[in-house]
């Protein structure tokens, strides 16, 4: 169902979270086609929302409170009576709209399955990836991302939560990532994965190795901001439904419901996949933003630095050091994360 033609321009302002104990943020709201694109003052986009999933949590009340789908720690909250009423008018709509019970809902299904076989045969199976990765919620690729930890900590065993490692690990995160427009979540295994690998909804996971194997917080640095990279230019939900296939992306979009058979295939394939390799332009472009040396970074590398000496030689802090990331107690606290 697409929006209504007389909102098709609606804009508005409203505050936005993008997970339950974050901070709210004002955002622009524009009612699309099929979807609500929120998006920074400056026109950024952050997510999109599926119009056919948005559920209202306070009806009747102002300002409207809104979940992409139902449970989601996300939330928009609009003051805007006109971009209120024409989310309600479609959501209305849809509910008017909505298959009964019986024999018409049967008449649908075998429809739907009809143009799925139609698409599966006839149109790019790449096409329907795409359009499902577009309309899901950054809080169900949240959702993804933490089933695929949960299988992944299957094969490798339980992930490192001393509290006060946690804790630093936490501090370290908003450090590294202080330019960058979300602060990924950050999980560190005992063992069998690479340094680092990202799974969707802005995970990235580390070996402990990168955390207790180092004298200092700037080398791991160097390999989060790697890792950053790697997230930013991939797409891990649709690696996932690449994999998975049609009927599993087909099943995602209309259900929002995963197998775990695809999800723990995933977990096994990312334990062994070969990290793609950052270019150093792009890593230094990260050092520099941060404000953190990549000297520490390029030698625990290439201990002799010959293989990495774009990255020592262009170093954006060669002449003025940065301050320590992390002061001695959490650096030591950090790297006993996996001790308990």
């Amino acid at each position: 169902m697409t929006a209504l033609e007389e909102y098709q321009k609606l804009e508005a302002t409203g505050l936005w979270r993008d997970v339950g104990d974050s901070q709210r943020r004002e955002v622009l709201i524009n009612l699309g086609n099929t979807s609500l694109i929120i998006s920074t003052l400056s026109e950024t986009a952050l997510t999109h929302w599926s119009l056919a999933a948005v559920i209202r949590v306070n009806p009747g009340e102002l300002p409207a409170l809104y979940v992409p789908v139902e449970g989601s720690d996300e939330s928009l909250e609009i003051a805007d009576e006109d971009m209120i009423a024409a989310i309600e008018k479609l959501r209305s709509m849809i509910d008017r709209h909505r298959p009964h019970p019986g024999r018409l809902r049967g008449i649908l299904a075998a429809t739907t399955a009809a143009v799925v076989l139609g698409l599966g045969l006839f149109w790019l199976p790449d096409a329907l990836v795409r359009q499902t990765v577009h309309l899901l919620p950054e809080a169900k690729k949240r959702e993804i991302g933490q089933d695929i930890l949960s299988e992944m900590i299957q094969l490798t065993g339980p992930s490192c939560n001393q509290t006060a490692g946690q804790a630093a690990l936490a501090a370290l995160a908003r450090r590294v990532f202080i330019a960058t427009p979300t602060v990924p979540r950050l999980v560190v295994l005992r063992d069998g994965l690479p340094a680092s690998l990202h799974l969707p909804g802005d995970l990235i996971v580390l070996n402990r190795s990168v955390v207790e194997d180092y004298q200092s917080p700037d080398v791991l640095a160097g390999f989060l901001l790697s890792e950053y990279i790697r997230l930013v230019d991939s797409n891990p939900t649709q690696a996932l439904l690449q994999e998975a296939g049609l009927w599993a992306t087909f099943r995602l979009l209309t259900t929002g419901q995963i197998s775990d058979t695809h999800l723990a295939a995933r977990a096994a394939s990312l334990l062994t996949e070969t990290p793609t390799d950052v270019a150093d332009e792009a890593l230094l472009s990260q050092f520099a933003q941060a404000e953190i040396s990549s000297q520490p970074y390029a030698y625990a590398l290439d201990i002799s630095g010959e293989n990495t000496l774009s990255l020592i030689e262009a170093d954006p802090l060669r002449t003025a050091p940065n301050a320590p990331l992390l002061e001695d107690t959490r650096w030591v606290a950090l790297q006993e994360i996996c001790t308990e």
